[in-house]
């Protein structure tokens, strides 16, 4: 009895090591992961099991910390991983001889008394080996009947011993010196399962999309669609011709992109002009279906509809080189970047760049020269912060495979009219005159000298704005987010202040959503929609009642529908692999420098449904803050108690 009691001692105290002294892959996980107890064996750690005949409390501390209390119930289990600190576990004598210690799926042999320590010294030799069998001799013996087996019965988890693992995931060292806010709760019924920070300000990073899209899909409707109108000052005549100007009016329909365009793309393809040219083809043709052939005057992009900043507030300067922080327009195409590629020439020679689509508004100063194979790549890729000027710099190994990236434009409605130029003169339309792009502040001038109201020969209607709240939520789109933030402004925004900018009117119609949901006006900071700002603040209580309204209002399913989905798709498509959450826990991730966040829902292995959300600041490896979400959430997924 007494060496039963040393043995579960033991496992407490690695249990809790492993669990709390955790590197990239620490994840509090049930035993049942094989791989991975697989990946814990192979880097010499350990997976630890104690299993308790009745209810009991282990205390448990490292590096002489202060010890925290783990419940364990009757004929139930505490399950943690890694090992690698000096441990002290502690409990009552008592209950010596009623627990079992498990390393690796193996009994452990406890010393025989209620306080055990362990440092990395003795845990480094420590291992559990089976026994020999003794040979026994060869006996024939008369076939008896196959017993029906008996099943294995299943251990019912308890809503405390949830409540501690989610500590524990919490309680590791590279998380000190951050700010974790948590909270989880029943979908439905509203209980409080676990919170630690809930009400404290966090920076959300890319759960802020969660508050500009939710908004939209109430206001807008799920069923919204972007009109992109064509005017001249007339009809085109009986030959097709347009005297003067034919201007493309867009109110930021971002589907003129590969995303919505063309799902025939395999992985990896490789692309011509032609295939970027796509995009806008379905507006091309109806030019012409129009009857356009001739444009005696100019191509003309209006995106005035918007009126304000390119750029949203808060934005990092080395954000906006790369297409995770384009700029926005009224005319968004291809998520207003282009691709950059950049290979090894022939040694000594200039090495060869190639932007896609073709375009006249890019200019490329190559610098950069292919070198000796022995040599390592030293590139830099520089673009000027206001124009479209590309620096590509420094060199390339003859051998290398080459660089590739999406480097955001400026002005994008430049490069819409100029592929838009390019696909009507293929299909036989002339133009005369010349490409132009008109802002806000140039078409209030423009209107003022103007007295002959155009017409509106054809226009193009987007997707629903179901599929277009999935393409941004699920793989985080930035510049999609901060066109429906304007959207948001000039379809429902106050227009009784004409200085107000449609940001300016996005963020009053969230603002106002939020206090329909009942979240209080300081609980939310928002400076932008997408959460790249590092001015914006939230709470994981605000995330909690934000998804809890969408979860019941009449758009829940769009608004489901929208989020990534844990091994499956979007930004989650490489979590939860081979776990209980793949394709059950879905939501919205967040990631900038520092910042981790992760809110959605969850389905428990007893069939309860929960609303958790989980943001990390201040820390400063991103495994650390994905593998504390992940394992709670996890966690979450494998609980077969009863919550409610």
């Amino acid at each position: 009895m007494n060496k039963a009691v040393k043995r579960i001692q033991i496992v407490a105290i690695i249990i809790f090591v492993l669990s709390i002294v955790v590197s990239n892959y620490s994840i509090f996980v049930s035993a049942q992961n094989d791989n991975r107890d697989r990946l814990i064996s192979q880097q010499g750690f350990y997976s630890v099991e104690i299993k308790s005949k009745t209810d009991a409390q282990i205390e448990i501390s490292v590096d002489g910390k202060p010890s925290s209390k783990f419940p364990i119930s009757k004929n139930n289990s505490l399950q943690l991983l890694r090992v690698e600190k000096k441990l002290k576990l502690k409990f009552d004598k008592k209950l010596i001889g009623n627990f079992q210690v498990f390393i690796n799926g193996k009994e452990a042999v406890l010393p025989n008394n209620n306080e055990i320590e362990f440092d990395e010294y003795q845990l480094k030799p420590f291992q559990i080996t089976a026994p020999t069998p003794t040979p026994k001799p060869t006996v024939t013996t008369t076939p008896t009947a196959t017993p029906t087996p008996v099943p294995t019965p299943v251990v019912i988890q308890t809503l405390p011993e949830l409540q501690s693992k989610i500590r524990l995931s919490l309680s590791r060292p590279e998380l000190k010196r951050g700010m974790v806010g948590v909270k989880i709760v029943s979908l439905d019924t509203g209980k409080v399962i676990f919170e630690e920070n809930a009400e404290k300000y966090l920076m959300p990073a890319s759960n802020m999309k969660s508050y500009t899209i939710s908004t939209a899909m109430e206001k807008l409707t799920p069923n919204f669609k972007i009109a992109t109108s064509v005017y001249a000052g007339a009809m085109p005549d009986a030959s097709g011709v347009v005297k003067g100007d034919l201007t493309v009016y867009g109110r930021g329909d971002v589907s003129m992109a590969f995303a919505f365009a063309r799902p025939d793309l395999a992985p990896n393809p490789v692309l011509t002009n032609a295939d970027y040219l796509k995009v806008l083809e379905p507006l091309a043709n109806k030019i012409v279906q129009a009857g356009v052939k001739r444009i005696e005057g100019n191509l003309v992009g209006d995106e005035s509809y918007f009126n304000g900043d390119a750029l949203p507030p808060g934005w990092e300067w080395d954000d906006l080189q790369w297409y995770y922080g384009a700029e926005v327009s009224a005319l968004p195409v291809l998520d207003n970047a282009v691709d950059l590629s950049v290979k090894p020439g022939s040694l000594n020679s200039p090495c060869a760049v190639q932007i896609l689509p073709l375009n006249t508004i890019f200019t490329i100063v190559n610098r950069c020269v292919t070198s000796n194979s022995s040599v390592k790549r030293d590139l830099q890729v520089v673009k000027k912060l206001d124009r479209n000027i590309l620096e590509i710099i420094g060199t390339m190994p003859v051998n290398d495979r080459g660089f590739n990236g999406s480097v955001a434009v400026t002005r994008p409605a430049q490069l819409f009219i100029d592929m838009l130029r390019q696909l009507l003169q293929q299909k036989g339309v002339t133009i005369t005159g010349q490409n132009r792009v008109v802002d806000a502040k140039e078409k209030a001038q423009m209107a003022v000298a103007s007295t002959v109201p155009p017409v509106e020969i054809t226009k193009l209607e987007s997707p629903p704005f179901s599929l277009i709240a999935a393409k941004t939520m699920k793989p985080s789109q930035n510049m999609y987010t901060e066109t429906i933030l304007r959207i948001l402004g000039e379809q429902v925004g106050d227009k009784t202040d004409p200085k107000l900018t449609s940001d300016a009117r996005g963020l009053a119609v969230v603002k106002n959503f939020l206090a329909q949901v009942g979240i209080a006006p300081d609980a939310v900071i928002q400076h932008d929609g997408s959460g790249l700002s590092r001015h914006d603040l939230i709470t994981v209580a605000s995330n909690i009642q934000i998804y809890n309204f969408m979860a019941h209002s009449p758009n829940a399913q769009a608004w489901r529908d929208s989020l990534t989905i844990g091994a499956v798709d979007g930004t989650l498509q490489r979590r939860f692999v081979g776990t209980a959450a793949a394709n059950n826990a879905r939501g919205k991730t967040g990631t900038i420098d520092q910042v981790s966040a992760l809110t959605g829902y969850v389905t428990t292995a007893a069939g309860e449904q929960l609303i958790f959300s989980v943001i990390v600041n201040g820390v400063n490896t991103g495994s650390i803050r994905t593998a504390t979400m992940d394992e709670i959430v996890v966690a979450l997924a494998n609980f077969n108690g009863k919550i409610n």
